[in-house]
């Protein structure tokens, strides 16, 4: 049976923390996680590496239980990026591609692609996707795979996805750094849907917001495709960083009072009591609220304006999905629906096999998702047993460009 399974691996890399998973693919196109764990990560501020010692020990030191967990030595992996240096742009592109007659290939396909591109993305940015949103062919517009198909001339709208160069080498150094290629880097807000979004979501409008420490990222979908992307320099450890400094308390406490006390309920007593050894500290609960609701409605007022950026506000009949650790805050749903004007469900990954039921967990989203992006790919053995040895970190850097879930 081993022979007919193959192995991907998925590494969120978060400001404040280190995700993986590790799955079995098999022939039927099955996915188990046999594998996962997460610890904290240093050296990285706002999604952006800062030093690259950091990243790759607590990379390598997290990786240590997953291979011990899965039984095999992870080499490489799909890997998240973040920060707001990543955006999407609309592109548009036309090519000659020969007679009437002439049958549209996969050269035709890239062709038409590098003329969207070209002049579209500075040169000090790395294109990670380029999504293809339509086609036209001859004039028949509204067309989403031409391939095999006949005509003369081929036109596309793509969304390009793109981060800055220094940025996305910086990553792929600290995850050498762990002796883990990064086959592909997959905005995390990107990966996080595909682990949480149904089609039918996507065909008819959602976004998705992931709520990390240090960033808030935001994806559309519409139509089975991705239109936008877009990422907010702010997130949960803001919050935390508020309740710090206007309680006068350390970060830890902060982040304990953050997550038992997120926003204002009417059942709530008056009165905070929390203790730390023998003391005793009391904080009023209006206060409490008052500042993470502060903060929160800033992090929302930033959501909404990317969506009425893209043009997309009040106009999502799937309404809005929370990914991420800060989706697990108390309360969030409500506060995000009311700032934001949408429907609005906690996402969590789904339809696994094996260990899943584990990281059935918001903060997990990513991870799983980049897993099964690995898993949709072409690539086979993107991970080696303990038994085998580790000859060099060959494999390609991007694989081919993923162009739809």
């Amino acid at each position: 049976m081993e022979e007919n399974l193959r192995y991907v691996a998925g590494l969120d890399v978060g400001t404040e923390n280190v995700r993986a998973v590790v799955a079995t693919v098999g022939r039927d196109g099955s996915v188990s996680v046999v594998g996962y764990n997460e610890g904290p990560n240093a050296g990285m501020r706002k999604g952006v590496v800062a030093n690259l010692t950091g990243p790759a020990e607590s990379i390598d030191r997290m990786l240590g239980e997953v291979e011990r967990m899965s039984g095999f030595e992870v080499n490489s992996a799909y890997v998240s990026i973040n920060g707001a240096h990543v955006m999407s742009v609309k592109a548009e592109g036309m090519i000659a591609v020969g007679a009437e007659d002439h049958e549209i290939s996969e050269d035709d396909l890239a062709r038409v692609e590098g003329a969207a591109v070209t002049g579209r993305v500075p040169a000090n940015r790395d294109i990670l996707d380029v999504l293809p949103l339509s086609y036209t062919l001859d004039g028949q517009k509204g067309i989403k795979d031409p391939l095999g198909m006949t005509g003369a001339r081929l036109e596309l709208v793509a969304s390009v996805i793109s981060a800055l160069s220094p940025n996305s080498l910086n990553l792929r150094k600290a995850t050498e750094g762990a002796k883990v290629e990064a086959e592909k880097l997959v905005p995390s807000v990107v990966a996080a849907a595909r682990a949480v979004l149904s089609e039918k979501q996507m065909e008819n409008g959602v976004a998705v917001v992931d709520l990390g420490a240090a960033t808030t990222s935001v994806a559309i979908f519409e139509e089975g495709d991705l239109q936008y992307v877009g990422v907010l320099p702010v997130g949960s450890n803001n919050i935390t960083n508020d309740l710090a400094i206007v309680l006068e308390i350390d970060t830890e406490i902060a982040e304990d009072i953050k997550r038992r006390f997120a926003t204002r309920s009417a059942e709530e007593d008056a009165e905070v009591v929390v203790r730390r050894g023998r003391e005793e500290m009391t904080f009023s609960r209006a206060e409490i609220s008052e500042i993470i609701e502060a903060r929160l409605a800033e992090i929302f007022d930033g959501v909404r304006k990317e969506l009425k950026t893209a043009k997309y506000d009040r106009r999502l009949p799937e309404g809005v999905v929370l990914v991420g650790g800060g989706a697990r805050l108390k309360g969030v749903a409500d506060f995000a629906k009311n700032a934001l004007e949408a429907s609005i469900k906690i996402g969590a990954p789904s339809g696994l096999g094996g260990v899943a039921e584990a990281i059935a967990k918001p903060e997990y989203a990513a991870a799983v998702g980049l897993v099964l992006m690995a898993a949709r790919d072409n690539n086979r053995g993107t991970i080696r047993t303990h038994k085998e040895k580790k000859k060099s970190s060959s494999g390609g850097m991007l694989k081919k460009i993923f162009k739809k879930f």
